[in-house]
């Protein structure tokens, strides 16, 4: 018996599972502490002193046997969907059987049990956990022993996660006759542990979603860094707080398009222009158009093409936005009838000296009036046409002629005129317009003419 109760003292001191049922893969460890009580009475029907199945079962202060001090202590591990194993030992004085006072002799018993969480058939019922036992075990009263099938119910009531009270009570049944079955009851509490929480955040490895990671209870475990609702790991910008339709990106202007795929972030746009505005709705974006309230092209930076002359021919089309013209000459002036036959009126008036290409000093202030007129029109093009009389050969008075037309175009270049408006050629003696043989006709024949090119 010695032996007995060395064995049962080193089982007190086994850091035990206790009770199965709010025990899980996380808590998969337990160890309850309390006081356990004794009742032969209502188990023994046909001996004196005793009462039926369940007779005056909570009958305390007649038929209990209880120490007044920690007389059970129990280790349980949870095993698999709501299973657990639990071992304990328990230590009682009897002095009580049914209504038969004995002696003092002294109770020990080493029990195991499979437990089974009543939850998993009704239902979580939150702190309240009802569970099921069946086992077996050895009790002594003092040098006799039996082996035992034990059967019983249990609840523990939960004060937080780890902590909380535990009442069982269970049938023992044995197989030696000088030993009867009997109830045995008991309360204390339980303490679960033995969960892995790697990261240190509260929330077990099981059902951490990131169990590497340090996080949050309400995010199963995940980091949210900028506090927005939305996990890192789910979370496009997670070190600036924004929004969950956004992954968790800002979205500064309330646009709809998050800060970092937004060109212009702090102005409310559309999708189509990557968040940026187009007021006029010109094709042209308001940060690149320097009419964003008026309509206008790209080409134009988005302002409206202007018309400086108001001729109905926009700049961009105009080739002379200064003065006015119509568009069939591209917006500049076109010259008129009266002042083409000026131009020919001045032209007739240049004359050459015999066998000479050097314009006369009294018609340069023609010429100049002329040019004035060409510089006008700067898309009028003209032809000037240079003659000679039929004085000397053919071949020189070609060249007399080539060199007239010529020194007048040079002479007009010269005033500003463009060159590229002017052409000139000769025709040598041909087509006089009088009288070769008088000296007054050899001088009209000595001359320029100017045409307008159509």
């Amino acid at each position: 018996m010695k032996h007995l109760k060395v064995a049962f003292l080193a089982l007190l001191l086994i850091i035990g599972f206790n009770n199965i049922n709010a025990q899980d893969k996380n808590n998969t460890w337990a160890i309850g502490l309390g006081v356990n009580a004794i009742d032969f009475y209502p188990t023994n029907s046909g001996l004196p002193g005793h009462g039926g199945w369940f007779d005056e079962f909570a009958n305390t202060g007649d038929h209990f046997n209880i120490v007044s001090s920690i007389s059970k202590m129990s280790v349980s591990k949870y095993l698999v969907d709501g299973f657990s194993l639990e071992a304990a030992g328990t230590l009682n004085r009897i002095t009580r059987v049914g209504d038969n006072t004995i002696s003092e002799i002294s109770y020990y018993g080493l029990d195991g049990a499979v437990k089974y969480d009543l939850n998993n058939v009704i239902g979580n019922t939150s702190k309240f956990n009802p569970y099921a036992t069946v086992g077996g075990g050895y009790t002594w009263l003092d040098e006799l022993g039996t082996a035992t099938f034990n059967a019983g119910l249990g609840v523990n009531f939960w004060f937080s996660e780890k902590v909380g009270l535990n009442f069982e009570t269970k049938y023992k049944q044995t197989f030696e006759s000088n030993i009867v079955q009997h109830f045995q009851h008991s309360l204390g509490l339980v303490l679960k542990f033995g969960g892995t929480d790697t990261d240190g955040d509260g929330v077990y490895d099981q059902f951490d979603a990131c169990p590497e990671v340090f996080g949050l209870v309400e995010y199963k475990g995940c980091p949210d860094s900028d506090s927005d609702g939305v996990i890192d790991s789910e979370d496009d910008c997670p070190n600036v707080a924004g929004l969950a339709s956004l992954n968790g990106c800002p979205d500064a202007d309330e646009d709809g398009i998050a800060d970092k795929n937004d060109d212009c972030p702090n102005v409310k746009g559309s999708k189509a222009n990557n968040g940026c505005p187009d007021t006029d709705g010109d094709g042209v974006l308001d940060k690149n158009d320097d009419c964003p309230q008026v309509s206008g092209p790209e080409a134009n930076k988005g302002c409206p093409w202007p018309d400086t002359d108001g001729d109905g021919v926009l700049d961009k089309d105009d080739n002379c936005i200064d003065e006015a013209g119509p568009a069939s000459n591209n917006g500049c002036p076109v010259i008129t009838e009266v002042e083409i036959a000026k131009l020919e009126e001045l032209f007739k008036t240049v004359y050459f000296d015999s066998g000479r290409d050097i314009i006369k000093a009294e018609t340069v202030s023609k010429l100049d009036e002329a040019a004035q007129i060409m510089l006008k029109y700067t898309t009028a093009k003209f032809n000037i046409l240079g003659y000679a009389d039929s004085t000397g050969s053919k071949k020189r008075n070609q060249e007399l002629s080539e060199n007239r037309a010529n020194a007048v175009k040079d002479y007009i270049v010269g005033k500003g005129v463009s060159s590229t408006n002017l052409t000139a050629k000769g025709y040598g003696e041909a087509m006089p317009i009088a009288s070769n043989n008088t000296r007054a006709g050899r001088a009209k024949n000595r001359r320029v003419e100017v045409k307008l090119v159509d």
